[in-house]
């Protein structure tokens, strides 16, 4: 346990940490996430390609809602685009059921929300923050 929980520590700390700006780097460093990730779940040969090309085909998704949102040239809604944010991981999880194990898909999952808890810390806009504590 000590062990899954350290190797998940670094896994983020190393997602956090590795901004970097050239693709070729972008690219080793999430071929390393892609086998952290082999590593947490124990995945087969072919299970790491099949959750890859999942994996990359939400990112894309997330990258063109971001991209359209930008070129927009207005500031993007914080309820849709965390709709649609949950609704492509809804996507991910249907398509990883058939591929991961009931005990993979659930430490998928574990692992997804660790990410959230770690990137996503702010809880969405001020005024969302501060509406329930208005009414309450």
């Amino acid at each position: 346990m000590k062990a899954t929980v350290l190797a998940l520590s670094l896994l983020c700390a190393g997602t956090a940490f590795a901004q970097s700006p050239t693709p070729a780097a972008a690219s080793a460093r999430q071929a390393q996430h892609m086998d952290d990730l082999a590593t947490l779940l124990d995945l087969t040969a072919a299970q790491k390609a099949q959750v890859q090309t999942i994996l990359q085909a939400q990112h894309a998704k997330m990258q063109t809602a971001f991209e359209q949102a930008k070129a927009s040239g207005s500031k993007p809604d914080w309820t849709q685009m965390k709709a649609l944010h949950q609704q492509i991981e809804q996507e991910t999880l249907q398509q990883l059921t058939p591929v991961l194990s009931a005990l993979q898909l659930k430490k998928f999952q574990i692992l997804q929300k660790s990410m959230h808890g770690r990137f996503h810390h702010h809880g969405g806009p001020p005024a969302a923050a501060s509406a329930p504590a208005a009414q309450g």
